[in-house]
């Protein structure tokens, strides 16, 4: 089975400390989950902008098709053992539209700030110009 591919930004110390507790969760369980850094990956492939993949998770799932935000979430929940009740509950109709608008409203684009305001000061590495 092909597994679920995940674009995180491993520069963001949120964003890593989170990835962390999912990727341990998903070796400890085998779950079919494949953590990638954003600044190491090739985006080609995800076809995405380094800007675009910064600014909130994306997921690539077995078939082939991409998604981001609380969908990529809810694919990492799904694939491990004893978070599938998180994944089915935040893709509830209605509460997925409230967790939708926390994360692409809030929480995502807070991050994406707070990361570049990091990098502006020297505090993360920026990406390699072309």
């Amino acid at each position: 089975m092909e597994p679920t591919r995940i674009l995180y930004n491993d520069r963001c110390p949120i964003c890593r400390a989170e990835i962390a507790h999912y990727r341990a969760r998903a070796a400890a369980s085998g779950a079919a989950l494949v953590f990638e850094d954003l600044n190491t990956a090739d985006l080609g492939g995800w076809q995405l902008s380094p800007d675009q993949a910064k600014r909130r998770m994306h997921a690539a799932l077995p078939d082939g098709r991409i998604i981001s935000g609380i969908p990529a979430f809810a694919a990492i929940w799904a694939g491990l053992p004893g978070m599938g009740w998180m994944a089915r509950l935040v893709m509830l109709p209605g509460l997925r539209h409230i967790a939708d608008l926390a994360y692409n409203r809030l929480a995502a684009p807070w991050l994406y700030h707070r990361q570049m305001r990091r990098e502006a000061r020297g505090l993360a590495p920026k990406d390699a110009q072309p």
